[in-house]
């Protein structure tokens, strides 16, 4: 990349555009790329390979439009949808990327302060002078994705350079190159550089060099490709079609040998008053006729009408999705949307669910819920037991802020005794929050009201509590950090920042204070910060212990906090060193741990904070329920092992019964395998390392993770998720359901046989590539343990049904050859056989397909068991196919020997044969009639106004029919082709042949549910018994652990504010100073301490301090013990 060098860019090919494509079809592809996807279903092949059989007229008795007409329709409205579907996804990308399409590579640009720069990869640059560029400005708008306008900002640059740097590549967390600028050589990092989607923060503009745009991003690398994706309804139909095929195939061989014999041994008498215009072939010929003639009269096992109803089916449960007012939320007035209409089935059979952390099973918002100061705890709500109305709990009032005018109005605390505490001046009480306002790295802004810019949701919520109780933290500069106490403003001069990572688990600011005492402040893991205490505060640790196991019980973030003050003569020794070690060019980590760890020793316990990581309403509920339905869910977070772990525990997704938790952390390939081997215990959740996905270790991650009953895998980036993904689809052969909010989410939605996205906090790219979307992670209950299984039990009744009908009505012309003498003539009329599909069983199978369910959503959430035959595959498989065929063939053979037995000897009133064609077609076809109706009435388990009016319509609409063809009136017209029937027998036989058909379905379903009753009777019968009566609700009760397993110090912290903080890259003008507003403070009289802090003060207090008037507890006199005894 060179700039403003004329040569560079008249010798090279122009630049990639900064432009994205998320469709599957453009103007040009889209009538290749569908009609190729189309003939993927072997049906539309058949159909096709009829088409040309009919063009033959030897072979065909039929027209040809007849079969290219259905054809054409049903291409065409599968193309219609397929483009509709295509056009509502790519209107929903985000538009700013559209704007900034005319932006190539190695372009600068400056963006604008808050702007989600849509441009792919900026190098941040310092502002130059002078020079030509494009200014982007973005506008706050209510909606999630604001449109960018573009300004012309003339200045010149002189400004010559080149960028040598890697090509593009998915490792979001790695960048190497360097800048050639004159006669210096910078070095370039990850930490130097902007991605696609991220937001500026702390500065109006910044400049910056497009190292790669569209394609070429990070981000797009990440995403994966568009494919095509299909039901294993639709898999398993394409192999059943192959089936189909072999059988028709054998049935027309059979017929076309019969026709040849039968040509051999009769077919010379009729020649005598039928001769042959040409019969140069003989047998030989008449029976290769007769198989292809015989191919075109049995098509109806595949009826074309099959994928035209499959499509509507679809269409009509797409919006039960869409319409559903129980998945709308009204917070962000976000209705479910179904953006496919191919895959609802498909929601009926899910095993695995991949599901994104942050954004997906919480909020992102964290606040601070309990702590422990000097071992005693607050934060409790008191239960209440009193008669009197103002003791009632559900009157428990919030505490009052309003002393505090700089206080949050968001913030909500209901321990009345911490306020008490902060205002009777305890030292400890104090000093905790006086460490929470000075220990971070957030940013303060003032506008119209005080906010705070935190990297990390731990620390604002940190910040923001200390800033409620007195101790505001305003401003800070590199220098020093400005907080308001108790309404006093102070200023700490900042000396030092000890930043965080992985391994410390801590993070510390040594500050000096008004007063000049050196101090440091410390907080981070219970597991580290406990290492590091003086002996003196053993007994405060063995507390603050069970307080932290009560804690963690309730599924909170702990934090530890611990100070100590530090000799000046020691500090400046210590920072010499640190300066030293902060320059070196050689093992410049190694040497600053080890300072680190030298000055974090000795510290004092201050107590512990837990902070609720607020999940999405109903999260807990939802796991447990799709766990009770036998479906697997594997959490796939970028955040660190131990975010993921208790957020594990907090969505239920681990439980007390897991005794321990198995970890896979290895740092080597070599390490990673040892840790997967010795793994049998199937209890135990796995939280997989990067190495384990390599081709050599692959299936021994996989068999590990699935004997377990929870997977989280964390650290992960977004082709890593895909990778998981892909590893279950191609080995377990199951089902996958991938769900998550963000851009780096779609790759693991498009890589899953559906991926759902939730419109949340990050954006609408991850909704943009999903198949289903709504707003709450709650939701997926309903979709799957509702629609899902609801839409995948009104297909299989379909299937079942249309193949039995159909192969009824095909097989009575297998049977009907043997006495025509297999010359490939139909039972039926022509009227019956065009309308049988069209008209006659359209409606009442659609009736079936849209409204039928077994039992309802109050049923089906109080029984998640139902869900899992459709993991199976129990409803439709071969073995139910082979079932419905054996069916098809009884009810065939009933359907053509009654009737015929019945009307072969049999005479008219006028004493006239009964036993004619057309008479036998017309009892035929009723009878068959009558059978697939009630056959369809058994099927049924709800009835509705819509059904019954569609079945009796269907036999009423065939009579009218019947009759208005077989009437006097139209038998004057047409005397040479109508008969007039009437006799009592052909009554006789529809009733006697119905029954014979419907009794052995009778038998078979009494007997199965007698002996043995599947989940789904069990459900039904209950439901019968309760007069359809939903279920009581069950009670949401209060999920609580206690285990002593904690979380640490925000472990969604980043390494690297420190420095960052430390420097002045983040300032946009000069701290001021700000005055004092607070109110002046008094402790009211009706508050009763339930005891006082009895330690040292954190700053300038004396040590051991008391309040006035309060005596100490003797759990709170253990460090006064502590410091009498040394």
């Amino acid at each position: 990349v060179k700039l403003n060098s004329k040569s560079h860019a008249h010798t090279h090919t122009p630049p990639h555009t900064n432009g994205i494509k998320t469709s599957k079809y453009n103007f040009f592809t889209f009538l290749p790329l569908n009609l190729f996807e189309q003939f993927q279903r072997i049906a539309n092949v058949y159909f096709l390979f009829l088409l040309l059989l009919q063009v033959i007229p030897q072979i065909s008795s039929l027209s040809w439009f007849t079969t290219v007409v259905p054809l054409v329709l049903v291409l065409a409205v599968t193309a219609a949808k397929d483009a509709t579907d295509d056009i509502v996804r790519t209107q929903c990308v985000d538009c700013s990327v559209i704007a900034f399409n005319s932006l190539n590579n190695n372009s600068l640009a400056l963006v604008s302060l808050s702007s989600s720069s849509a441009l792919s990869r900026l190098h941040l640059l310092s502002p130059p002078p002078v020079f030509s560029l494009s200014l982007f400005t973005s506008h706050s708008h209510s909606h999630s994705h604001s449109v960018p306008h573009s300004h012309t900002l003339s200045l010149s640059l002189s400004l010559k350079g080149e960028v040598c740097c890697e090509p593009p590549n998915n490792r979001l967390d790695h960048f190497t190159g360097t800048l050639l600028f004159g006669d210096h050589k910078f070095s370039l990092d990850n930490g130097k550089v902007l991605l696609r989607g991220c937001t500026l923060r702390n500065t109006h503009w910044c400049y910056g060099l497009v190292l790669f745009g569209g394609p070429d991003t990070k981000l797009m690398q990440n995403c994966g490709k568009n494919s095509f994706k299909r039901t294993s309804i639709d898999r398993l139909m394409n192999v059943l079609v192959l089936c189909i095929f072999g059988v028709l195939a054998l049935m027309c061989a059979i017929l076309a040998v019969g026709n040849y014999l039968w040509e051999i041994n009769k077919g010379y008498q009729f020649n005598i008053f039928l001769p042959r215009e040409d019969d140069s072939g003989g047998a030989s010929l008449s029976a290769f006729l007769t198989f292809w003639s015989y191919v075109i009269i049995l098509n109806t096992v595949v009826p074309i009408s099959l994928y035209v109803s499959v499509e509507i089916i679809r269409l009509g449960n797409s919006f039960y999705i869409d319409w559903d007012r129980k998945m709308y939320d009204a917070r962000s007035d976000t209705p479910a949307e179904a953006r496919t209409t191919t895959l609802n089935e498909e929601l009926g059979q899910i095993k695995y669910i991949f599901s994104d952390k942050t954004g997906t099973l919480t909020q992102n918002i964290m606040t601070f819920n309990k702590c422990t100061i000097n071992g005693k705890t607050y934060g409790e709500r008191e239960q209440l037991e009193s008669s009197d109305p103002q003791y009632s709990t559900s009157h428990q009032l919030v505490v009052d802020f309003s002393f505090n005018p700089l206080a949050d109005p968001k913030f909500s605390f209901y321990d009345h005794s911490l306020v008490e505490a902060v205002k009777l001046g305890i030292p400890e009480v104090q000093g905790f929050f006086r460490l929470l306002a000075l220990c971070h790295t957030v940013m303060a802004e003032e506008k119209n009201q005080l906010a705070y810019q935190a990297q990390s949701p731990d620390e604002g919520a940190l910040v923001t509590a200390a800033r409620n109780f007195g101790f505001v933290f305003r401003s800070r500069t590199p220098e020093s950090i400005t907080i308001m106490e108790m309404g006093k403003q102070q200023r700490y001069e900042l000396l030092a920042i000890l930043d965080f990572d992985n391994v410390r688990k801590r993070m510390s600011v040594i500050v000096r204070s008004p007063e000049g005492k050196v101090s440091l402040y410390c907080k981070g893991a219970d597991s580290v910060i406990f290492e590091r205490l003086n002996p003196s505060c053993r007994k405060l640790m063995e507390v603050t212990t069970e307080h932290l196991n009560e804690f963690a019980g309730d599924g909170l973030r702990t934090l530890a906090l611990a100070y100590k003050d530090v000799d000046e003569d020691f500090f400046s020794r210590w920072k010499q060193q640190h300066h030293k070690a902060s320059t070196a060019l050689e093992n410049r980590e190694a040497q600053l741990d080890q300072l680190f760890e030298e000055i974090e020793t000795d510290l004092l316990l201050l107590g512990a904070t837990a902070i609720e990581d607020k999940l999405q309403d109903g999260v807990p509920q939802t796991i447990e329920q799709l766990a009770k339905a036998d479906i697997k869910i594997w959490v796939l977070t970028g955040d660190k092992q131990e975010t993921a772990e208790n957020i594990g525990y907090s969505c239920n997704l681990l439980r007390e019964e897991m005794n321990d938790v198995f970890i896979v952390s290895g740092n080597t390939p070599e390490e990673v395998k040892q840790q997967l081997s010795p793994v049998y215990d199937p209890v135990h959740p796995i939280i997989p390392q990067a190495y384990a996905l390599e081709e050599a270790m692959e299936l021994e991650f996989l068999w590990t993770a699935c004997m377990c009953q929870a997977v989280i895998c964390c650290r992960v980036t977004p082709l890593q998720k895909a990778q998981v993904v892909e590893l279950v689809k191609k080995y377990k052969k199951a089902v996958t359901l991938a769900i998550g909010d963000g851009a780096n989410d779609v790759s693991m939605i498009k890589a899953a046989h559906i991926g759902v996205g939730i419109s949340g906090q990050e954006g609408m790219q991850a909704v943009s590539s999903s198949d289903y979307s709504f707003a709450q992670f709650r939701f997926l209950q309903r979709l799957l343990l509702v629609h899902g299984r609801w839409s995948y039990l009104r297909m299989c009744k379909f299937l079942r049904y249309f193949f039995y009908k159909n192969f009824t009505f095909t097989f009575v012309h297998f049977w009907f050859a043997f006495f025509c003498g297999f010359s490939a003539q139909t039972v039926y009329d022509e009227w019956f056989i065009t309308l049988y599909n069209l008209v006659y069983t359209a409606l009442p199978v659609l009736g079936l397909s849209l409204f039928d369910q077994d039992v309802n959503d109050a049923w089906s959430f109080q029984h998640p068991q139902l869900y899992v035959p459709g993991q199976l595959n129990l409803y439709f498989s071969k073995m139910a196919f082979f079932k419905c065929a054996l069916h098809s063939g009884f009810s065939s053979l009933v359907l053509f020997f009654i009737p015929y037995a019945a009307m072969s000897d049999s005479m008219r009133q006028d004493g006239k044969d009964l036993g004619d064609y057309q008479s036998f077609a017309v009892v035929t076809q009723t009878c068959l009639l009558f059978t697939v109706c009630i056959q369809l009435s058994l099927e049924m388990s709800y009835w509705t106004a819509v059904n019954t009016l569609f079945i009796v319509g269907s036999l009423l609409l065939y009579f009218g029919v019947t009759f208005t063809m077989y009437s006097n009136g139209l038998f004057r017209l047409f005397p040479s082709r109508l008969t007039h029937s009437n006799a009592y027998n052909v009554w006789l036989t529809i009733l006697l042949t119905s029954i014979l058909c419907v009794l052995p379905v009778l038998t078979y379903r009494f007997l199965t549910i007698l002996l043995w009753p599947t989940i789904n009777d069990k459900v039904m019968f209950k439901a019968r018994q309760a007069k359809a009566a939903p279920p009581p609700p069950s009670k949401r009760t209060r999920i609580r652990r206690g285990s002593s397993r904690r979380s640490g110090y925000a472990f969604s912290h980043a390494q690297g504010y420190g420095e960052l903080v430390t420097s002045r890259r983040f300032l946009r003008r000069p701290a001021v100073s700000h005055s004092s507003h607070f109110t002046p403070m008094k402790s009211t009289s009706s508050f009763i301490p339930m005891g006082r802090s009895a330690g040292y003060s954190p700053t300038d207090g004396p040590h051991n301090a008391k309040a006035q008037g309060v005596e100490g507890t003797s759990l709170q006199m253990y460090r006064i013990i502590q410091d009498q005894t040394l």
